[in-house]
């Protein structure tokens, strides 16, 4: 368990690619910023409902990242918008958005779920 916690932590260290943002004029990569809130993995207490949620979390976003990979490119490639390169990478680049967007909102939606469930309990 105490890898994977780790591993979770060290997410955070795509927040690194934030300082991009800061020193050049692509302002896109601010929103790395986004992942130090992963540095947090490393001082939560692990246990099976984290592990539960995580994975979850992460199985939803894989998946709607294929889809949206496959839906993306094919509406790119068909619909003439693009070349059939230009389209797959406008699909990786969609999908990699999207799994990482699901996988944020989900882990804050079992996050808060499980707070709720401790202030229920306090009653």
């Amino acid at each position: 368990m105490k890898s994977k916690r780790c591993l979770y932590g060290l997410m955070g260290l795509l927040s690194l690619l934030g300082f991009i943002g800061i020193f050049t004029e692509e302002k896109t990569f601010l929103a790395f910023f986004a992942f130090a809130v992963n540095f947090e993995y490393f001082f939560i207490k692990s246990d099976e409902m984290l592990e539960e949620y995580l994975n979850q979390s992460a199985s939803r976003a894989f998946y709607c990242g294929m889809i949206s990979v496959a839906l993306v490119s094919f509406v790119c490639s068909f619909a003439g918008l693009k070349e059939a390169k230009e389209a797959l990478i406008t699909g990786f680049a969609s999908g990699w958005a999207v799994s990482v967007v699901i996988y944020a909102l989900s882990t804050v939606y079992y996050g808060f779920r499980e707070t709720w469930g401790l202030e229920n309990d306090k009653e």
